[in-house]
């Protein structure tokens, strides 16, 4: 019997970043029911947007095995997700809760949990590759970017400059390769940023309404 092999976009047995991978160690030990590995991408392959969030959550992903599934900031995202016409259900706390997502698909910039939630820059760049393939293999229309990082992350991708697009809330930018696709910036839609009333429930649903008339008019 084989365990999980590397697809595209994921590898279940990478160890590339040492303190990640130690971390992910100690916390299977501590939380044996943990998923503690890198998490995998959710949704189909050739889904029109692509959703890059941070890393998994330490009590979300890291627990579930799933992009935000069981965290504070898949509360927003797939209720609104859902709102849109993206996700079949308002909301997601375990793997089996039967949430599928409509021409969408979910991922990190970094896809093994950081310690305090907070990749280091070399991290998120040797973790790049991943994303990199991820986008080559979906083709998305649009890609949704939560937060700086996720943006950075999506450009390094892409091998764009990151002085010529730069991140802010609700910003677009039309990307130049070969799809055409548009990148959509949002705040990461986190438990912190929500409370501290950086991002709104109404600032985050007006990024993905945007995203679903782009969609919808490039049909």
């Amino acid at each position: 019997m084989t365990g999980p092999i590397r697809q595209p976009g994921y590898d279940p047995n990478c160890r590339d970043c040492p303190r990640l991978a130690e971390f992910l160690d100690g916390v299977g030990k501590k939380h044996a029911g943990y998923h503690a590995r890198p998490v995998a991408p959710f949704g189909a392959r050739n889904a029109k947007l692509l959703i890059v969030g941070l890393a998994p959550g330490m009590h979300g992903a890291n627990r579930t095995g799933r992009p935000f599934t069981g965290d504070y900031a898949g509360i927003l995202l797939y209720r609104t997700l859902h709102k849109f016409g993206f996700a079949n259900q308002a909301g997601s706390d375990r793997t089996d809760d039967g949430l599928k997502l409509i021409d969408c698909r979910v991922t990190n910039a970094v896809k093994c949990l950081p310690p305090q939630n907070r990749p280091l820059p070399e991290e998120v760049r040797r973790c790049n590759h991943y994303l990199a393939e991820e986008i080559a293999l979906v083709r998305p229309r649009a890609i949704l970017a939560l937060g700086a990082v996720a943006h950075g992350a999506v450009l390094r991708a892409l091998g764009l400059a990151p002085a010529r697009h730069r991140f802010a809330h609700r910003a677009v930018h039309d990307l130049a390769w070969p799809l055409g696709a548009r990148l959509f910036d949002s705040y990461h839609c986190s438990r912190y940023n929500t409370q501290t009333k950086r991002l709104s429930a109404a600032g985050f649903e007006a990024v993905v309404r945007d995203i679903a008339k782009f969609l919808r008019g490039s049909r």
